[in-house]
Order: C-alpha cells, then structure tokens, then sequence
C-alpha cells in the first residue's frame, strides 16, 4: 500500500449555531493508489468532511494532514498543487473552450497572468488524452454533454498534476452509461497513476464495484470502514438509511434492493 496523501485524525467539526458535530471524531487515512468511497444519507457528513481535507474547514479537535503536513500549513496555491478536487455543483459562466477550461487546472503552476510553458501544455494535453476529451479541445463547455463536461471537469483537476483527486457527488444527474463512464475513468485514473482517490457519492451499489475501500457515514460518525463486502450488509445499510433492504452478491461484489414497505422476503429466491 502507498504512502498516506490525506489524513484525518479524531477530527471534529461544528458549524456555527448549530447544537452537534456536523463531523464527530473521524479518523481516516487515504493513500496512493488507492480509491475510497464515502457514503451516507444527506447531512451525515460526507461534504463538510471533504472541506475539512480540502483546508476549506478548519476542525475544532484533531488534526488534518495532506502530504504528511498539517493542512493550515500550505498556502492555497501549494494545495493546488497536491489535491485536486471536482466539485458538487458548477455551471458553465464563461463561453470558453474546452482546452481553456483545462488550462484553469494550471494556475497553480502558472500564476494568473503567466504564459503556459512547455510543462503546462503538456500536462493539459495529457489530461486532455486521459479523459478521453481529446476531440472536444475546441468546443464551448456549453455545447457538452452532462457526461462530457463531468470529464472535462476531471480532466481540469488532472491538468493540476495532484497527488490526489477529491469529487463530491462526480454522477449527480448523469444517466447510466455516463455513471459507468465517470467512475470507469476515476477508478483507472487512480489504479494506474498511483493517486489517491476518494469519491463522496449517493450510489452506493455504483460505488462497491470500483473502489477499494467504503465509508459509511451517519451522524457525522464512521458507521462502518472497510471493503465493500465488508460494510454493505443489510444491518449495516438499514441502521444508517433507516429503511428495509437486501443484499446480494454480483460477480463477488455486494448490491442491494430497498425493499417496499411491508415487504419482508428477499426480491430473488433460489427455485
């Protein structure tokens, strides 16, 4: 296993006027090469932890680290450098190109009014090529696709060359085939350049077949860590979401069914 990227520890977090810990004393450790989902029902946690690892939060007990320093450490820029991060929810303002929306990516290297250099094009057309975007260099961001903006978007926080890659909520809105496509993409991005990976989503079923490792969050507490098989039980899922469910195993990988109120039996019984 690779070396930790980002790191919490007992951390805590409360927003102000508000009566419990919106994040309650997690510890978790996030390494190279490895792609770990968050999961939980809305107001478990999983964004405002993400914050806190993104130094946008700074926690009121314990301690964040990102590359073996104390977050509050790095200046923004220098952060810039090591995470990068696709957020939850952006629209398009500015009528720009699809390669112009990548070179953003690159601020952190060039300063604002800097010239791209050799180094900066080349990392925006390897972002370009690794996101499969390549054909779209020259088109608006407004003309796209809800699955292509999603990889353009991913592409411009690999253009950042960090050391990890953060995305809250990556498929919200996507149909099927572009799920596939956007958790195909990150999981390879991960795997094969050695990046740390962590994807806070609602798909839980979505999320067990490619990541290594799962949170479970609820009450801004871990609820359950592990492999996928590990967490997604049918006691764990319906302490958590509060609802009746039951789990099956897909080609060695665990999915479930919320049941319909009522409904005790297993949707698929053996002849």
């Amino acid at each position: 296993m690779g070396e930790v990227i980002l790191g919490l520890a007992a951390v805590r977090y409360r927003y102000p006027g508000v009566d419990r810990d919106a994040v309650a004393g997690v510890t978790l450790h996030i390494r190279r090469g490895e792609l770990v989902g968050i999961v939980g029902p809305n107001g478990s946690g999983k964004t405002t932890l993400l914050r806190l690892l993104v130094g946008v939060l700074r926690a009121s007990a314990g301690s964040v680290t990102v590359a073996g320093k104390p977050v509050g450490e790095w200046n923004r820029r220098e952060l810039a450098r090591i995470i990068g991060v696709v957020p939850q929810r952006e629209e398009p303002v500015f009528p720009l190109t699809v390669e112009e929306t990548v070179f953003l990516g690159r601020y952190a290297h060039m300063g604002a009014l800097a010239a791209p250099r050799r180094a900066d094009r080349a990392a925006v057309k390897s972002a370009l090529e690794r996101c499969d975007v390549v054909e779209f260099t020259d088109r608006r961001i407004s003309t796209l696709s809800g699955g292509e903006w999603q990889r353009v978007r991913v592409a411009r926080a690999l253009a950042q060359e960090p050391q990890a890659l953060i995305l809250d909520e990556p498929t919200a809105n996507l149909d099927i085939r572009h799920e596939m496509e956007v958790f195909e993409l990150v999981s390879d991005l991960v795997h094969r350049d050695g990046i740390a990976g962590v994807v806070v989503t609602h798909h839980v079923n979505l999320a067990a077949r490619f990541v290594d490792r799962m949170v479970v969050m609820n009450d801004g507490r871990t609820e359950a860590s592990g492999t996928p098989g590990e967490v997604i039980t049918r006691e764990v899922l319906e302490r958590v979401f509060g609802w009746p469910v039951e789990v099956d195993m897909w080609r060695g990988v665990p999915q479930f069914v919320p049941l319909k109120s009522g409904e005790s039996k297993p949707i698929h019984q053996d002849d």
